[in-house]
């Protein structure tokens, strides 16, 4: 559980580098715009070459962020896929500062105050920004500062003049303070979006088997059957314990609290990873079949289910054996609504129920006059 709040934070966190793109241009077009001029007013070969280089990694940098960026602000991203695409950024980012460093250092040699003067403007312009936009990633972001300024501050510190160097001294101060408002403002927005994370994860999860709750189940069959644009056939599978009652009279209700979270356990090595599973309350779980093929693979799911909730538990020195019930229905494209699927999955669970078999598909015939009236 922790471990997956942890991945949760990071990803939040990683999704943050994606979310503004104007600063990357700004600086971009800041850095053309003023390098060219500098490089114009000083003819220096070494400032053409850093302009070009630095006008490429800004394009590179430009490139990955509109491209990654779709994927990195969708609801669903995994923490492998976010460190990817969160290594693709740093590469790209370290890339920029790396050549805007050497610009400043090679700007601050040339006998040109004017030039001088818009490069100090330039790095400091440079450090406010990241410290501003990316401080959610202080390992990107100081490194970052670092490259870029410093040797531009170096440079300056090696001029024979004292005024440049109160100017590298008090440029060196704000970088210094930067450096400690990126820590500070990371450790406060960490904290507060892992406490929105959180309680996020509390709203949508069940306290005793930690599985999803109907919540989270409606928030899932959503993004993956309403809103997808090719949902394909989905199963919705309705499922309760035969006997869980008798089990907490019997053992008690901590033992019986054990053994849901038994079931749930299984039910989770049962489905497939695209698929979920939720406890709806009591002893009823729901378990969603996502993109299947045919009805046959709904059918081979509701078997194992059963076959897999019905082998004997271990729990507090007792051996309990308990079974399930299954009813499902098999919905082309998503036409339903989850609440209409559940309602006609839980027909066939009853249906299943009625007649001993154990798991049965939902039809129009299964419905039972004597439950419709009531």
């Amino acid at each position: 559980m922790q471990n997956s709040q942890q991945d949760a934070l990071e990803v939040e966190l990683i999704r943050s580098l994606f979310e503004a793109v104007s600063p990357v241009i700004i600086m971009s077009v800041g850095f053309v715009a003023a390098g060219g001029l500098m490089a114009w007013e000083t003819r220096d070969p070494i400032l053409a070459l850093l302009l070009v280089a630095g006008a490429v990694t800004s394009i590179v940098r430009l490139i990955i962020m509109t491209s990654d960026r779709p994927e990195a602000l969708r609801g669903e991203l995994t923490i492998e896929r976010a460190r990817f695409l969160q290594r693709r950024f740093t590469y790209s980012y370290f890339g920029f500062a790396s050549v805007l460093g050497m610009f400043g250092c090679q700007a601050l040699q040339l006998p040109f105050p004017k030039v001088h003067m818009l490069m100090i403007c330039m790095v400091v312009g440079y450090a406010a920004g990241v410290a501003a936009n990316i401080f959610l990633r202080p390992r990107i972001a100081l490194p970052s500062m670092l490259v870029a300024v410093v040797p531009a501050l170096t440079a300056a510190l090696a001029q024979p003049d004292v005024v440049y160097w109160a100017t590298s001294m008090l440029a060196s101060a704000f970088l210094a303070g930067g450096i400690n408002s990126v820590r500070a403002r990371y450790a406060r927005a960490a904290k507060s979006i892992s406490r929105r994370l959180a309680f996020s994860t509390l709203a949508r999860q069940d306290g005793l088997t930690a599985l999803p709750n109907r919540l989270a189940l409606r928030e899932w069959f959503a993004e993956r059957v309403t809103d997808a644009a090719k949902p394909g056939m989905i199963a919705v599978h309705f499922l309760d314990l035969n006997g869980f009652k008798p089990v907490n009279d019997r053992f008690g209700h901590p033992t019986g609290d054990a053994l849901l979270v038994a079931v749930s356990e299984r039910i989770v090595r049962t489905i497939r990873p695209v698929d979920t599973a939720a406890r709806l309350g009591g002893d009823e779980f729901a378990v969603l079949q996502c993109d299947i093929a045919n009805a046959d693979e709904a059918a081979l799911m509701a078997k194992r289910l059963v076959s897999a909730i019905g082998a004997p538990y271990r729990i507090d020195q007792h051996t309990i054996e308990i079974s399930t019930a299954v009813g499902y229905i098999v919905a082309e494209h998503g036409a339903e609504d989850l609440e209409c699927l559940l309602s006609l999955a839980d027909e066939a669970l009853y249906a299943s129920k009625r007649t001993g078999k154990g798991v049965t598909r939902w039809d129009p015939g299964l419905v039972d006059p004597e439950r419709a009236a009531a």
